[in-house]
């Protein structure tokens, strides 16, 4: 399998300026592939294959010019059309958007694979940067000078922080011992999380608590005037409040997802479309600063990599309208009833801890008999 270890870097003024020369080299090859394949395929209705853009890079290379593409590494550059090639293969396997031009604004990366780096001692050569990359190790129990990277991605932020990540092939922990516990999450807005034992989780609101900040700061970007250095301030500003509230929000989703996985060896959740979520615009906002969808994705690397069980179930199935305790159905529930009273056996529910166990009864139904609840396109269902 395959381990990232992300770390704040510190390049002197001479490896800065060789590294956004290499990003913007990294994004011209991006933008001019794209162009090509969106004009061939406008034009002619045809793929741009990899070869082919592989060919049209070495002509880049040739033109007078674009001669400034030769004085950075070559490997960025291949590996950007890599990327795009991918890219293209998961759009046309509905799997991802279709790939958007690259922003000199936005954050900048380049790959470097084995053969555009050494890595040995603990100091990290690139290729045609000068000196050793300086950067802050943050993992004590593992040693960098054992450290083998089999990839290098170096990045800079909107903010101006500089980071190096090492992709290392490693072998796959060790399972954790079983716990006998099984656990139904259901997610919300109010309260993050609500399992099926009654435990709820509230909702940080990360972006709601620095929202009157940022709001301040984007209006003084809004003043400033384009291309001066006050608007270049007012800028870093703004994504400095943004990678607070996106640090706050990814450290509370690693705490909860970690939690649930140690403690129970099955956990059942929904299927959510945040996609068309977030199309009430109400909501929007609130939906999108949980990160429902990042929570999945963790629960899944984790649960694969520590040997634990996750079941998605179908998002069309009532959990919140459904009796845990004799399993009637209500006609309807309104979104602002939080609490409710069965018609038929009289059991009083809590909405969130009542769709909680019922999630958790549902995938339990999967594991025992195989009935699928779940929707097709998630990831192990069963189709029979």
């Amino acid at each position: 399998m395959r381990t990232a270890y992300r770390c704040r870097a510190y390049p002197d003024p001479a490896q800065q300026a060789m590294l956004n020369r290499t990003f913007g080299c990294v994004r011209l090859v991006w933008n001019t592939t794209l162009a090509q394949r969106h004009q061939l395929w406008c034009t002619h209705g045809r793929e741009l294959s990899y070869a082919a853009s592989d060919a049209a890079l070495t002509a880049m290379k040739k033109d007078p010019d674009l001669a400034f593409l030769n004085e950075v590494s070559s490997v960025p550059l291949q590996q950007t059309l890599r990327h795009q090639h991918q890219a293209f293969t998961a759009f046309f396997a509905h799997r991802a958007r279709y790939p958007r031009f690259k922003s000199r604004h936005a954050r900048q990366r380049a790959h470097y694979t084995r053969s555009a780096f050494t890595m040995g001692g603990g100091a990290l050569r690139l290729a045609k940067t000068g000196g050793a990359l300086p950067f802050i190790w943050s993992w004590p129990d593992l040693d960098v000078a054992a450290l083998s990277p089999s990839m290098v991605i170096v990045s800079r932020e909107a903010d101006g922080r500089w980071y190096v990540t090492f992709a290392v092939d490693s072998k796959a922990p060790e399972p954790l011992p079983a716990t006998g516990r099984a656990m139904g999450v259901d997610l919300g807005i109010k309260d993050f999380a609500t399992t099926s034992s009654g435990e709820k989780m509230a909702n940080p609101r990360h972006l709601e608590r620095k929202a009157r900040g940022l709001a301040r700061y984007q209006r003084r970007l809004a003043r400033c005037q384009n291309g001066s250095a006050n608007r270049a301030k007012a800028k870093a500003k703004v994504a400095r409040a943004h990678r607070k509230v996106r640090n706050a929000r990814s450290d509370f989703l690693h705490r909860v997802s970690t939690h649930l996985v140690r403690d129970n060896d099955m956990i059942v959740i929904e299927d959510l479309a945040v996609h068309n979520m977030v199309r009430n615009r109400h909501l929007a906002r609130s939906i999108s600063a949980c990160g429902w969808g990042e929570f999945r994705r963790q629960l899944e690397y984790k649960c694969q990599r520590y040997g634990r069980q996750l079941i998605v179930i179908d998002r069309w199935y009532p959990s919140s309208k459904t009796c845990s305790a004799c399993g009637h159905l209500l006609a309807t529930l309104t979104l602002g009833a939080r609490q409710w009273t069965c018609p038929s056996c009289g059991t009083r529910h809590d909405r969130d801890v009542n769709a909680a166990k019922n999630i958790l009864a549902a995938g339990q139904a999967v594991t025992a008999c195989g009935a699928d609840v779940r929707h097709p396109g998630t990831p192990g269902c069963d189709r029979r």
